[in-house]
């Protein structure tokens, strides 16, 4: 495993990360039988990850109690970053917040914590200022925010500091290389990669758009018409199977599997420094953490941004996944 600065923390995170949203929301990833999240964060522990995202409301605190207690008596070997949900930014709410989080976790302190969501009520100043206490107050020791685009990055760099921004960032959607990553980039502040394999699309498990579950099918690459869709785009779904079957294609010419090449890929573009991959079973992690060795060059890397480029073009840069270029939430 490698390990990559998250910004001027002083923090060192694993170039992978573990997500636990999905071992504490049955309810959106739905029941599995085989899911351990005990072996799982064993499993990635043993692997050399030792960067672990949750969210307060992933399964409602859920993923947060079932984090911590997997951790157990290994806290201390790990990274564990949270985020905090827009509607308790407010200074108040987000002390109360923060002490829910820390709570379920069964620590002490976190290590980095992020504001899930831009906002706009409070202010930046105002929230900025109660993170900053906490971080004084040994709660938290690093400040990160999540889906920020260039103008509310560009806005709370004015009022203070974050070390990271989480950003959706896969082989079939690059709308953050635009501006959001430069802009990362020249501010030193880390980007951590949710949704690296595009909730299963990268690891070549469907052939066809309706063999995907409906929940993962309501991101812009899908028609207005799919269920629970809100974006009221056209979508580019025929444009999206073409990329994927190129991509599996490519994958199985180089003798590897379509998930690894999209984590080499994604490992290798420029300020990222850790790409979280969501887990219920210790075989997800093992199948997942090859790619963090493997340098697959950079003949691959151009011949695969080719074949996405397409797709980069279609969506353009909106760098929400879910909503269309007026509603965005990521500006």
């Amino acid at each position: 495993m490698h390990y990559r600065p998250l910004g001027a923390s002083g923090i060192r995170v694993s170039v992978l990360g573990f997500g636990a949203w999905q071992i504490g929301d049955p309810r959106y990833w739905g029941d599995d039988a085989e899911s351990d999240a005990q072996a799982a964060v064993d499993t990635a522990l043993d692997a050399g990850i030792n960067f672990f995202d949750t969210a307060e409301v992933y399964g409602d605190g859920a993923s947060e109690e079932a984090l911590g207690k997997a951790l157990g008596a290994r806290r201390e070997e790990v990274v564990i970053a949270s985020k905090v949900a827009p509607e308790h930014c407010a200074p108040d709410k987000l002390f109360a917040a923060c002490e829910e989080s820390l709570r379920r976790l069964g620590t002490d302190y976190i290590d980095l914590y992020q504001v899930h969501w831009p906002f706009r009520d409070p202010s930046f100043e105002e929230a900025y200022a109660a993170l900053d206490r906490l971080r004084h107050e040994g709660k938290i020791r690093a400040i990160g925010v999540s889906n920020f685009g260039r103008q509310d990055l560009t806005d709370w760099l004015a009022v203070g500091d974050a070390v990271s921004n989480q950003l959706g960032y896969n082989l079939v959607f690059r709308a953050v290389e635009y501006d959001i990553v430069p802009l990362c980039r020249r501010n030193d502040v880390a980007v951590i990669a949710y949704m690296p394999l595009m909730q299963g699309l990268l690891s070549g498990r469907w052939e066809k758009v309706d063999d995907i579950p409906p929940a993962r099918r309501r991101t812009r690459h899908f028609s207005s018409r799919r269920e629970g869709v809100r974006h009221g785009e056209r979508g580019c779904e025929r444009l999206l199977m073409e990329t994927l079957g190129e991509l599996r294609r490519f994958a199985d010419a180089i003798g590897l599997p379509l998930a690894t090449v999209a984590l080499c890929w994604l490992l290798a573009q420029p300020g990222v420094s850790s790409a979280i991959i969501g887990a219920r079973k210790p075989r997800q992690i093992l199948r997942n953490v090859r790619a963090a060795e493997l340098d697959i060059g950079p003949a691959a890397i151009a011949q695969i941004n080719e074949i996405t480029a397409p797709l980069k073009r279609a969506l353009g840069p909106n760098a929400d996944m879910w909503e269309g270029e007026d509603d965005a939430r990521i500006r």
